[in-house]
Parts: C-alpha cells; sequence; structure tokens
C-alpha cells in the first residue's frame, strides 16, 4: 500500500485497492460491489494467501474459508481485478540513479503448467536485460526523485498487467534480488559481480550485460511448496552427476550442500562419493540464453534433461515461456518489448 502511494504521488496510476482488517468486512464489500477481486496479505502473510479470484462468488468462499481456519490475522487488501499480459521490469539503483540496462521479465508463479496449482512466487521467469524499455519509462523513471531521496541503493522492480489498450497497471514493488530472479539475471551479467554491485553502491553503473534472452526454470522436490508445513526431511538426496562447473554456469543452486551418496563408477555402486546434495525442497533454478525466447528454452531444458538427475520424484514447469508465443505479439502492438522474439 506504501508502494501505491508512493507510485501516485509520481504520477503513476495504480490499481483501486481497499484494505480490510478482517474478513467479514471483506465479505460484505464484495457482496455490495460484486466485482471480481484480488486479494493480497499486508506483512508477512503466506504466499497462498495472495488469491485470484474468478468471480464475486469465489472469492466471498475464500474469505470464508481463510475465516473458518483463522488463515491471517493481519490486514490485507482487496483490489479490482484487471486481465492482460503480466509483464514486469526492473532496474538497479544507486547515488547515480538507474544503471542504463532495465530487466524485463516474464513470470510463472503457479506450480503446475498451464497456470494450474498453487501459487508459489514464481516457478520460472524469462528475462532480458534492455537499455530502451518503454515499461521503464512509465513505472520506474518516475520513481528516480523519491529513491533518491531515500538514499536507496540495489535493485527494485515493478510487476504490471498490460490492459487491452496498452495501459500498464503496476501491481507491486518487488525489492530484490530474489530467487529465482537474480539467479536467471546472473546468467545474463558479465564480469565481477562483487564488483558492479560495489560500483553501484558508490555512484557508478559498471554493469556489463549479455543481450540474450534467458530463461530460468525451478527445480524442486516434494513436499514442495508445503515442506515447512509437512516438516519433511529434504536433505541428503545425491544431485548425480552435476559438476562445480554446472554450478558456475547454467545450474545456479539454492538449497543444495555438499556431502556423500552412493554412485555408479564403471558399472558399480561406490559407496559414499563426495558430491552436491540436497539440503531442502528448494534445489535450484536451472538456466538458459538464447537470441529468441524459444531458443532460450530450448538451451534450458536440454540442460535440465542432461544435468538434473534427483531421487525423489522431481519437480517442475515443462512449459516456462510459452504463452509468450502469442503474449509478445500483443505486446508488439503497444510498443512494448519490441525487439524481443518468439523465434
Amino acid at each position: 500500500m506504501h508502494g501505491a502511494d508512493v507510485m501516485e504521488k509520481a504520477g503513476i496510476t495504480t490499481i483501486p485497492s481497499t484494505v480490510f482488517k478482517n474478513y467479514d468486512e471483506a465479505i460484505k464489500h464484495v457482496m455490495d460491489n460484486p466485482k471480481r477481486y484480488v486479494s493480497k496479505p499486508i506483512g508477512d502473510g503466506a504466499k497462498e494467501l495472495s488469491y485470484v479470484a474468478k468471480s464475486a462468488a469465489d472469492m466471498v468462499f475464500m474469505l470464508q474459508k481463510w475465516k473458518k481456519s483463522n488463515a491471517y490475522k493481519g490486514n490485507f487488501i482487496l483490489q479490482e481485478f484487471h486481465g492482460g499480459v503480466e509483464f514486469g521490469v526492473g532496474g538497479w539503483f544507486g547515488p547515480g540513479g538507474f544503471n542504463k540496462q532495465f530487466c524485463e521479465s516474464w513470470e510463472f508463479k503457479k506450480l503446475m503448467n498451464d497456470d494450474l496449482g498453487v501459487a508459489t512466487g514464481e516457478q520460472g521467469t524469462i528475462v532480458r536485460y534492455t537499455s530502451e524499455s518503454y515499461l521503464a519509462d512509465q513505472v520506474l523513471k518516475p520513481l528516480e526523485d523519491f529513491l533518491h531521496g531515500l538514499a536507496y541503493t540495489g535493485y527494485i522492480d515493478v510487476n504490471c498487467i498490460i490492459d487491452k489498450d496498452g495501459f500498464p497497471w503496476p501491481l507491486e514493488f518487488t525489492m530484490r534480488p530474489g530467487w529465482p530472479l537474480f539467479q536467471i539475471q546472473q546468467a545474463l551479467h558479465n564480469g565481477d559481480p562483487a564488483q558492479w554491485m560495489l560500483d553501484l553502491i558508490n555512484g557508478e553503473d559498471t554493469l556489463r550485460t549479455s543481450k540474450a534472452i534467458a530463461c530460468g526454470v525451478v527445480i524442486a522436490i516434494p513436499d514442495y511448496p508445503y515442506c515447512k508445513i509437512s516438516k519433511k526431511d529434504n536433505s541428503g538426496y545425491p544431485l548425480f552427476g552435476l559438476t562445480e562447473e554446472d554450478v558456475v554456469n547454467d545450474v545456479h543452486c539454492a538449497e543444495v550442500m555438499w556431502g556423500k551418496a552412493p554412485s555408479m563408477c564403471d558399472g558399480e555402486v561406490k559407496m559414499n562419493t563426495p558430491m552436491f546434495v540436497t539440503a531442502g525442497d528448494y534445489i535450484c533454478t536451472v538456466s538458459g540464453k538464447g537470441a529468441t525466447v524459444s531458443d532460450a528454452r530450448e538451451k534450458c531444458y536440454n540442460t535440465i534433461k542432461k544435468k538434473i538427475e534427483i531421487p525423489n520424484s522431481v519437480m517442475y514447469r515443462t512449459d516456462i515461456g510459452c504463452r509468450l508465443e502469442k503474449q509478445l505479439d500483443v505486446l508488439h502492438e503497444h510498443g512494448y518489448a519490441s525487439d524481443c522474439d518468439w523465434e
């Protein structure tokens, strides 16, 4: 909500939202104004409490369900639903302002293909850097004076819905680095990462990025995304065949540690072989780069097939980037990402 206030003061139009302190008030609001809504917790609410309803009845049902289970004691908002293409942009900001390269991204938040299942935050993302971002012109650059006033240094992105008329509706700020975006970005960064970040702090822009498009896919194992609830021990599962070279290039480790496990050697089982093993259920992000979205997808999924072999039912989406085959044409019509192609 603070972010929405900042955007409005900067002249950026935001989606109308209403804050609620309890579920009864929210249920009455939806009953009196039967529209399609999005619910979001304010503060440290679980991601599962962010919900995009299909109808007013759907929203009322979920509010009743959360009330019964006492799911969240804090404040939350109901936001009017706006349909369109989800599209985000971010930038690295310091005393010298925004770095020249802006990061445009397309997130895939649901657990399963075709955006089915629970919202997990992000299951994969298409990412690219560009010095000319029409979306950044509208929803990031107007914030520069405010960020200077905070003496802010770091990454900031705004995820938006581009409606049928090409108007960008900001959804929220995200202050990163965070998984998996920062991991995917690293596939596009050139040079010493510590050096350009130090330079950013000192007001210099030395970030050098690839012109390629990157596809990143999150790799997990059960009971993801509910491991913290089930408290299942997901440590020690071997990442067969994964080398140190792999984790420097295309496999970006998250909950991974060095351990020992059985391995195959000349057709026989060798016990207690040193190797990478899991340290949780959110294992890693695999990335691939290409000149087009389809190229980046192909390289990413080829790496997954060759390098990811883990016991305990590996989980990942196989359609990261696919919806851009149609959505990029829509964005191009309105002047967005005009030099980003599907194939």
